[in-house]
């Protein structure tokens, strides 16, 4: 007689044997695979947690806030050059950040060339705002995974005890360069763009049919759409700036002529006049006395060539010096922004050649590298700028180009 129970009982039996060896053997598997996987993150720990190479004795020491992660100095988000970083011969090994100093400045502590600070800076993203320099902020000397030198950054003293969020971050920050001096040029500026021009305010007529106004006058402004109390600048438009170039008008020389305050709006809008120096005339342009120009960019060159000249200097000058504001006859539509630097090359002299004619005896010298220019403010053609460094002279005509 069949048995139905005992053939069920023999099968089950079986099934179960090797269910437990195929189970058995699935978890031989499973704890060979973690353990390898466990191994391999091991090891990777272990690299990510090895300390980077030691830095020469001569120009470096270890970084106070080591980064999460080794990475080679980062560009400040600029691209690399991929020209040699010659390094100060003087170059401190550590550097206390002081009020009052510039970017520029912090890096020719470093560095022969300062626009190849974005080169050695270290991002550290285990730093709040790794690409901000404060007073009271270290900053070591020392060599990156790439072997390549590199600038690390330990925040200050007061920052580490107790840390939180900086509520005006950028008025604080170290600035590229000085800032008084950009915002005196911007606050009462000198030169206008040629297109700008068609679209500024303009003084429409002065209070009780006055023809020139002065201090203490009341004035219309036509096109002026501000707030109660702004202060404004009113700028007579004076000669043009021609591009040497092309000969082509790419802007105008602008003169300050009195500072108003907005007492009420509208179109036309008044404003009181509150300081002059010189006669306010009807159709005299007006603009905002605020700094619009960030100073928290980085110098570095262009990412292509540029060539140019310099068409105009800030007070009439004949012989530029350095931290002088002057105009070139290049822009953004040449690539240009805020933060390049340039060369720039004293335009070579003609002079008589004792071997020819009095006729036909003119020699051009070549020019010669005589200072240092950085962009702080681009329009379309032209390019305002400051003279960081002036090894001679340096007049209008003379060219600037890639240092």
């Amino acid at each position: 007689m069949f048995d139905y129970q005992r053939v069920t009982a023999r099968i089950d039996s079986r099934i179960g044997a090797r269910t437990r060896l195929f189970g058995t053997l699935g978890s031989l598997i499973l704890i060979g695979w973690l353990s390898a996987c466990s191994a391999g993150k091991s090891a990777r720990d272990e690299a990510a947690a090895a300390p980077p190479p030691p830095p020469s004795a001569e120009a470096s020491a270890p970084a106070a806030e080591p980064a999460a992660e080794a990475a080679p100095a980062q560009a400040m988000n600029q691209p690399s050059t991929g020209e040699p970083v010659v390094l100060n011969a003087s170059a401190p090994r550590k550097y206390v950040v002081k009020k009052g100093d510039t970017l520029w400045d912090i890096s020719k502590q470093f560095l022969r060339d300062p626009w190849f600070w974005p080169e050695i800076w270290y991002v550290n993203p285990q730093i709040e705002n790794p690409h901000l320099i404060f007073p009271g902020d270290e900053l070591s000397l020392g060599v990156g995974a790439d072997g390549k030198p590199q600038v690390t950054l330990t925040r200050g003293v007061a920052d580490r005890l107790s840390p939180q969020m900086r509520s005006q971050p950028l008025e604080d920050a170290i600035k590229a360069i000085p800032y008084e001096i950009v915002a005196s040029f911007m606050s009462r500026p000198s030169v206008l763009e040629k297109e700008q021009i068609k679209t500024l305010p303009y003084v429409l007529a002065g209070r009780d049919e006055h023809l020139i106004s002065a201090a203490g006058n009341e004035i219309y402004v036509k096109g002026l759409n501000g707030t109660q109390n702004a202060r404004y600048n009113i700028v007579r438009v004076g000669d043009p700036l021609v591009d040497p170039d092309d000969n082509k008008v790419v802007g105008y020389q602008g003169i300050y002529a009195a500072t108003g305050r907005l007492e009420t709006l509208g179109n036309p809008a008044k404003l009181e006049l509150t300081d002059s120096a010189r006669e306010t005339l009807n159709g005299d342009k007006v603009v905002s006395d605020s700094l619009d120009v960030p100073l928290d960019f980085v110098p570095h060159t262009p990412e292509s060539r540029v060539s140019g000249r310099i068409i105009s200097v800030i007070d009439g000058v004949t012989a530029i010096g350095q931290y002088q504001v002057v105009v070139i006859n290049r822009g953004s539509r040449h690539g240009l922004a805020p933060g390049h630097v340039l060369g720039v090359f004293q335009r070579g002299q003609l002079v008589r050649d004792p071997a020819k004619s009095e006729m036909s005896g003119k020699v051009r010298l070549p020019d010669e590298r005589a200072g240092t220019f950085m962009v702080f403010k681009t329009f379309d053609r032209i390019s305002y700028g400051l003279i960081m460094e002036a090894d001679h002279p340096l007049h209008i005509g003379d060219n600037v180009g890639n240092p």
